[in-house]
């Protein structure tokens, strides 16, 4: 799987100081209509509880330059719940899931449905709320490194 280059996005959940999230590089459309999603998440994540009472998450597909967001939710440097957040400004839209206003796109899903499959569960999103920024290069997780979609060199590590 180290061959397939994956878009680095960060799955939030939860609303005020009940909120985290984590960093995933398995986000796939699913269907336009209706327009849904999936994304799979670790069940033993501080995340999947928020993600199972709220009903509600945000994608957010992360550009080149925002490495450090994507290793704080991957939960480098210990850091937990809503201290992932960061300084980063953060908006909500349809479900009042936070979103991060300097993502390439920043997609708002309420929970359709969830099916378990071993470690993981797939997480089927119906999209509520989409914005897209109007330029940027995405981040790329690949061979175990991060680089951007418009060159083949590493980023800078943190």
């Amino acid at each position: 799987m180290r061959q397939l280059p994956g878009g680095v996005s960060v799955i939030t959940v939860g609303r005020g100081e009940e909120r985290s999230g984590l960093t995933v590089t398995s986000v796939s459309s699913l269907s336009l209509d209706p327009p849904t999603l999936i994304v799979c998440v670790y069940k033993q994540s501080s995340s999947w509880p928020l993600l199972l009472k709220h009903k509600a998450f945000g994608v957010n597909v992360l550009r080149a330059d925002q490495q450090a967001v994507a290793e704080r939710f991957a939960g480098r440097g210990g850091l937990r719940g809503p201290a992932r957040f960061g300084d980063e400004p953060w908006i909500t839209l349809a479900t009042g899931v936070p979103l991060l206003a300097g993502a390439l796109a920043r997609i708002d899903c309420g929970v359709e449905e969830t099916i378990d499959r071993h470690s993981h569960a797939i997480v089927v999103g119906r999209v509520e709320a989409v914005q897209v920024a109007s330029f940027g290069e995405a981040l790329v997780y690949w061979h175990g490194k991060y680089v951007s979609s418009a060159r083949d060199a590493p980023i800078a590590q943190v």
